[in-house]
């Protein structure tokens, strides 16, 4: 006797329904919100303590680029629009996205609070490469190839810019 339940890449028939009815084809991806709205939280705090402070890169294009980047990822990770996006491959995959980008956003927010108390280039440089680096696991794991270019133009971008704001 052969299952009428259909899967996913693999998975189980629970896991099937979960991944297609909450992650699947829809126009939101609410956990990309989360994680953007996490993302910016400790920044929108560190700009309005330190309103005065300005950008030193004067190299137009790279701060293009990362705005670009910046900018493309945030909304890549919020809306499918249906470009280059497959969704995830598998019960995996999707357990990589949510477990990887848990830790990397509970790295992200530990480093802004050593950098709240001493800002240092070192952790300066995490707080550039983090960001950058959930874009990617993100764009790759959902195989959403066109934030998977808007994170490396992102963490080029952000790495250089930050570079030249070195504390």
């Amino acid at each position: 006797m052969t299952s009428d339940i259909s899967v996913i890449g693999g998975a189980d028939g629970p896991t099937s329904v979960f991944l297609a009815g909450e992650l699947g084809p829809g126009p939101l991806n609410i956990l990309g919100l989360i994680f953007v709205v996490l993302l910016l939280i400790p920044n929108i705090v560190y700009a309005v303590k330190n309103r005065d402070e300005k950008n030193r890169c004067t190299n137009k294009v790279m701060n293009v680029i990362e705005q670009t980047g910046r900018y493309g990822c945030m909304f890549l990770m919020i809306f499918n629009i249906g470009i280059l996006e497959f969704g995830f491959g598998s019960a995996g995959m999707f357990l990589t996205y949510l477990f990887g980008n848990t830790l990397l956003m509970l790295g992200y927010w530990i480093i802004w609070v050593f950098y709240f108390k001493t800002r240092t280039y070192p952790v300066q440089m995490a707080l550039a490469i983090i960001p950058a680096v959930l874009f990617l696991l993100s764009g790759i794991t959902m195989r959403h190839y066109l934030l998977v270019v808007f994170a490396v133009l992102f963490g080029i971008g952000h790495i250089y810019v930050t570079n030249k704001n070195r504390v």
